[in-house]
C-alpha cells in the first residue's frame, strides 16, 4: 500500500489509539520530568518491553516523544498529553478512546443513513444519559470540557468588554472554568452557574480561586425548565449540543431571563460559506455532534435565524478566539 495523504487519512483512527494508549499507560507522566530508557520505562508503566518499544518507536514517528542519550523524551508537541498542562488533551485523549465513544463512532454511517446520533444507534440512548449512569466517563467527559473552555477563556474576556456587567449567568458552565474568568474581569458583578449536579460538582473550587463566595451562586438545573436572571448571559458549546427545536427552548428560556438592557453571548464554532481549508475545525466539530450528541455545528445564517426564533437580534460575531474554532456571537433582546 502506497503512503499517502489519503492513507494517512483512512488510519487516522489509529493514530488516535497510539495517542490513547501513551496516555492510558501514563508515558508522558513517566516522561514529564525528564528523560527514561526504555527499559526503566518499561518498568514504571508496567508493560512488556518488546510492545512498549513498538508504541515507542510510533509514537517518535508521530513527534510526540524523542529519542536523547539519557533515553526517550517528551516533545513540545507531545506536553499536552500531560493532565497538568496548559491546554491538556490527556482527559480527552481518555474520553475520546473510552470504548462506549469508540463504538460511538463506529455507527457513523447509522447516523448519517437514519439520521439521529451515531452514539444512541450504538448503545440505545443518548450520550448524556449515559454519562448519567457512567461516573468514570462522566468525569472525564467534564475535564475535557473544562479543559477546552479554558483555551478560550482567557480570549474571550480579552475579547468582550465584561467589566459593566452586574450578573453573570453561565448556562451549562461546568466546573466554572469561564465564570471565574469573568468574574476576575468583571470585579463587580455577581456570577450564577447554572448545570446539573454531576456538572458542576467541581466548579466551587474554581470559582472560589477567582472571587470569594458571596460573588457567585452555583444553581444545580436544568436549562430546558428555566435560567436564571441576568444581564450577562453566556452559552458556550451548548447550542451545538442540541437541535434547532430544543436550542430554541433554550433561548426562549433565555429570553424570558435576560433584562431589559442584557445581551446574551453565545461561543461556538460558526460554519463557513464552503468547504476550504478554513473550515476544518468547524466542519470536524460538527461531525462530532454527529456522532456524539445528535447536534450540530452552524452557519451564521443560521445562528441568526435560531436567535430570531427566539426573541433575539444577532448583533455581532468575532473573530476565532485564539487558535480555536470558537466566535463570539452577541444578541440582544427584541
Amino acid at each position: 500500500m502506497t503512503y499517502t495523504p489519503l492513507t494517512r487519512m483512512a488510519f487516522g483512527y489509529a493514530t488516535s489509539q497510539i495517542l490513547h494508549t501513551a496516555v492510558r499507560l501514563g508515558i508522558p507522566e513517566a516522561l514529564e520530568a525528564g528523560p527514561l530508557p526504555q527499559e526503566k520505562l518499561a518498568v514504571e508503566t508496567s508493560c512488556d518491553q518488546a510492545g512498549l518499544g513498538r508504541l515507542l518507536r510510533a509514537l517518535t514517528v508521530l513527534g510526540v516523544i524523542g529519542q536523547t542519550p539519557a533515553g526517550y523524551a517528551l516533545t513540545d508537541l507531545g506536553r499536552p498529553l500531560c493532565p497538568g498542562h496548559p491546554g491538556s488533551l490527556h482527559a480527552a485523549l481518555l474520553m475520546l478512546g473510552d470504548p462506549a465513544m469508540w463504538r460511538a463512532w463506529g455507527s457513523l454511517t447509522d447516523a448519517v443513513r437514519s439520521g439521529g446520533s451515531a452514539f444512541e444507534h450504538a448503545h440505545g440512548h443518548p450520550l448524556f444519559d449515559h454519562l448519567a449512569g457512567d461516573p468514570g466517563l462522566s468525569t472525564l467527559f467534564n475535564t475535557a470540557m473544562g479543559a477546552g473552555t479554558g483555551e478560550v477563556a482567557g480570549d474571550f474576556v480579552r475579547a468582550y468588554d465584561v467589566r459593566a456587567a452586574r450578573t453573570v449567568v453561565d448556562i451549562g458552565g461546568g466546573n466554572g472554568t469561564l465564570l471565574a474568568a469573568v468574574l476576575a474581569a468583571a470585579p463587580d458583578a455577581h456570577g450564577v452557574l447554572l448545570d446539573s449536579a454531576e456538572g458542576a460538582a467541581r466548579a466551587a473550587p474554581t470559582l472560589r480561586r477567582a472571587a470569594p463566595p458571596e460573588r457567585w451562586t452555583i444553581t444545580p438545573g436544568d436549562f430546558f425548565d428555566t435560567v436564571p436572571e441576568g444581564d450577562l448571559i453566556l452559552l458556550k458549546g451548548i447550542l451545538h449540543d442540541w437541535d434547532d427545536r430544543r436550542c430554541v427552548t433554550i433561548l426562549r428560556n433565555c429570553r424570558r431571563s435576560i433584562a431589559p438592557d442584557g445581551r446574551l453571548l453565545v461561543l461556538e464554532p460558526v460554519v463557513a460559506p464552503g468547504a476550504g481549508p478554513g473550515a476544518a475545525a468547524a466542519v470536524m466539530s460538527d461531525i462530532a455532534m454527529l456522532v456524539l450528541t445528535g447536534g450540530q455545528e452552524r452557519t451564521a445564517a443560521e445562528y441568526r435565524a435560531l436567535l430570531a426564533a427566539s426573541g433575539f437580534a444577532l448583533s455581532a460575531i468575532t473573530e476565532p478566539l485564539g487558535a480555536t474554532p470558537t466566535r463570539i456571537l452577541a444578541a440582544i433582546p427584541c
